[in-house]
């Protein structure tokens, strides 16, 4: 499986050279593609990426606003996400039930629920293509299974939002926001996980020094026995 790395910034203002478009993950397995979220700046582009299937994690207009002039592909998401997305001009439309596995163009995803917002309720995927396992959550406050949804995975891609400042809210009963680097990877070493990469990146990494913010991120990593890395903008990763 290849992971390419269509988009890595966050809902915010700020752009820099490796992070200018949303947040989006192409995932090639056998010559086949899934693309994982569609925002906003990819409007009017999905041609030239060629995905066979769209995948969105949930309807915030950085995941899934690139869709409001319809899809050359199938789309999947789940019914919350297709209620914010109803008039798009969408012909191919698929339901995604969390915990309910899907075959999609060769890979198998299953949605968890997330902690994150309450106006568009959001899931993470555990995707297995051949042998190999990950998990993808771009936004998380927390992961609903959390020991079921990470055990076993060889990568996380996590939220890259803040580094190590909470920016978890409360909103009636409900928690909202962005849980940190630092938090995630601790859950990366309770469940076993080698390898992490972080995405969706907030202001502080696209405007800040990522030399400096890299090599926090690989000593976090380190203490917990995992490697990880901050995604940019064309990152490609290959697993086996």
């Amino acid at each position: 499986m290849v992971l390419t790395f269509l988009g890595t910034r966050g809902e915010i203002e700020a752009r820099s050279r490796r992070h200018r478009r949303h947040s989006s993950l192409l995932l090639t397995y056998l010559d086949r593609k899934v693309m994982i979220d569609c925002g906003e700046d990819w409007a009017g582009q999905l041609e030239d990426i060629g995905a066979h299937a769209i995948v969105i994690t949930h309807a915030h207009p950085d995941h899934a606003w690139g869709l409001r002039e319809g899809s050359p592909c199938p789309v999947y998401a789940t019914r919350e996400a297709w209620d914010a997305m109803n008039d798009y001009p969408i012909d191919e439309r698929e339901t995604v039930s969390r915990r309910e596995p899907l075959h999609i163009e060769g890979m198998t995803f299953e949605a968890f629920g997330v902690e994150h917002s309450t106006r568009a309720p959001a899931v993470g995927y555990r995707i297995r293509a051949g042998e190999v396992d990950i998990f993808y959550v771009p936004d998380v406050v927390y992961i609903e299974g959390r020991g079921e949804a990470l055990r076993g995975t060889e990568l996380y891609v996590g939220d890259g939002v803040t580094m190590s400042r909470s920016m978890v809210r409360k909103r009636g009963e409900r928690l909202i926001g962005h849980t940190p680097v630092r938090t995630q990877l601790t859950w990366c070493q309770k469940e076993g996980i080698p390898e992490a990469v972080f995405t969706h990146c907030g202001s502080g990494v696209v405007k800040g020094d990522e030399r400096v913010l890299g090599a926090q991120v690989r000593s976090w990593a380190r203490e917990r026995g995992v490697e990880a890395r901050i995604a940019y903008d064309g990152l490609e990763m290959v697993l086996r």
